[in-house]
């Protein structure tokens, strides 16, 4: 008989946050940080299973500065996460710096002259779990991604916005020589010899214009249940301009009660400067998709 059937079973997940708004003059200010937990231990379980601990930080902050016609907006969202299954190696689950920011200039409401830029990358490396989780696919500044344009903004109020910036200029960065040798992100690889030598590395910077399209909401569609989206359309004048990048972000919150909430959100992809390798070994531009459900137990502090 089994001296130790079960010592802890536990599968759920804990979220500490912190939320505030601030005003200072003209700015407003709103920040919210979030430690998300998940935990699950088996001891000789008879029907199987895999101790688990999943850890997730976030942080995201709005500054939005609104003087007369003037206005001056800025997002920032950062995510860092992993998973650990028994005695594995720590799996990446989430990883994301991104920052949006926008100068907005009232022509007649609800038109607005804008400039808007961003930046996204990543903190940690990033590696092909189902291929080899030793040879890393991505890094911090590999990619990084820079866009800036002027445009048009039409935001008739506080909770949806669509830009249209005809002339953006954009730039895929891939810091890591290794990984911009091989032609990562859409970057044009080293030129080797027929032995495979490098005769030149690749650059590490690719340069990009375009025209974009950025379209956001975020709303409180029912009592305690606020949907944020967020679609950006990109076209490159310079390289094959009739196919369009997609990068489409959903986040549905429902705060069930003082101390229960429920996040979705998902993340949609299309690119076709990025080569994916299929089961198959087959290698393509694909679609990419990913989607997060957390369940947790809130403590406002």
């Amino acid at each position: 008989m089994k001296k130790l059937i079960l010592i802890t079973l536990m599968m759920g997940s804990i979220s500490l946050f912190s939320q505030d708004t601030i005003r200072v003059g003209n700015w407003t200010i709103t920040g919210k940080i979030s430690a998300n937990f998940s935990q699950s231990y088996f001891s000789n379980w008879s029907a199987g299973g895999t101790s688990s601990f999943t850890g997730i930080g976030k942080y995201t902050m709005s500054a939005d500065y609104k003087k007369n016609k003037h206005g001056w907006n800025n997002w920032l969202d950062l995510a860092l996460g992993y998973s650990v299954f028994a005695d594995e190696k720590p799996l990446k689950t989430e990883d994301k710096i991104e920052y949006i920011t926008g100068y907005l200039y009232e022509l007649k409401s609800p038109w607005f002259f804008s400039v808007m830029g961003k930046f996204k990358s990543q903190f940690a490396k990033g590696y092909d779990y189902a291929a080899d989780s030793t040879n890393y696919i991505s890094g911090f500044m590999a990619p990084g991604y820079f866009d800036i344009g002027p445009g048009i903004t039409y935001k008739p109020n506080d909770w949806f916005s669509v830009n249209f910036s005809p002339a953006t200029a954009a730039w895929i960065v891939v810091s890591d020589q290794a990984l911009a040798d091989a032609g990562s992100f859409g970057l044009d690889p080293a030129v080797t010899d027929t032995a495979g030598n490098i005769i030149t590395h690749a650059k590490k910077v690719k340069t990009m214009f375009g025209a974009k399209v950025m379209a956001v909401l975020q709303k409180e569609v029912a009592k305690n249940i606020t949907l944020g989206t967020k679609l950006e359309l990109f076209s490159d004048y310079l390289d094959n301009p009739q196919n369009i990048d997609v990068n489409w972000q959903v986040l549905i919150s429902l705060k069930v009660n003082s101390w229960l909430n429920v996040d979705l959100s998902t993340e949609l992809i299309y690119d076709d400067d990025v080569m994916i390798t299929d089961k198959d070994g087959n290698t393509g531009p694909r679609t990419q998709f990913k989607e997060m459900l957390l369940v947790s137990v809130g403590f406002t502090f």
